[in-house]
């Protein structure tokens, strides 16, 4: 064996135990770092990573619908698609692979290589979604799950906490309904400016309390920003 693939391999062993995964065929995790420049490059029979970035897309998607159907009963099915996208995206996928180094250990032709491509985003996350394929290929579906949810399952979490307040109002309904069947209330309490500028300050309340305050260029901002503040309220005091 040249001595080149020698510290390719030992750097890549290195890397899986920083991903808490070591592959039983290590030709699969070489095939899954080989981008397709290196691999027209070198105008030989090198398999590039493609088929199994196509592998490891299905994979993924499979996983994280069972995860967060399992998680999050809250969420229904038109939420469910927003926020699985929203992990299984371009930018979370190469926060990850950036999280791991990976660029670091890809094989990129010399053009790639010479623009940025080990930190590209489109580069990293297929290669990301190429390394969850042979992942599966080494360890079937269960191994991918445990592998794939370790590795993501603080992205996950962390982004549900974002996703949740992208609607306020439907959120802090949630929360108050966990414990309440009394409904929200959202009153106007002030209203200034001309008619083609006006601000909008609005409360919400529940039984009689006022939970939040929010204003806005218009009553559904206003409302938002009121359910936003009541969230944050709650949220401190837990």
């Amino acid at each position: 064996m040249p001595l080149c693939d020698v510290i390719i391999i030992e750097k890549v062993n290195n890397m899986d135990l920083k991903i808490n995964y070591v592959f039983k065929n290590e030709k699969l995790l070489q095939v899954a770092l080989t981008h397709s420049s290196f691999a027209h490059e070198a105008k030989s029979n090198i398999i590039n990573n493609e088929r199994f970035e196509f592998l490891g897309d299905a994979v993924l998607e499979l996983i994280i619908s069972s995860f967060i159907f399992d998680q999050f009963p809250e969420l229904p099915e038109g939420e469910l698609t927003k926020f699985r996208a929203s992990i299984v995206c371009e930018t979370t996928l190469a926060k990850i692979a950036r999280e791991l180094n990976l660029g670091e250990f890809l094989k990129l032709g010399k053009g790639e290589e010479h623009t940025g491509g080990r930190n590209r985003d489109s580069i990293l996350a297929d290669a990301m979604e190429a390394v969850f394929g042979a992942v599966y290929l080494d360890s079937g579906i269960e191994g991918a799950k445990k592998f794939i949810i370790e590795l993501m399952k603080n992205s996950i979490f962390d982004l549900r906490k974002s996703f949740k307040l992208n609607d306020c109002k439907t959120y802090l309904q949630e929360i108050i309904q966990s414990k309440s069947k009394s409904s929200l209330k959202y009153n106007i309490v002030k209203e200034s400016g001309p008619a083609h500028d006006k601000v909008f300050v609005i409360e919400v309340s529940h039984c009689g309390k006022i939970l939040g305050r929010g204003l806005g260029k218009n009553k559904k901002e206003a409302e938002q920003n009121a359910a936003f503040d009541a969230i944050k309220k709650i949220e401190n005091q837990q």
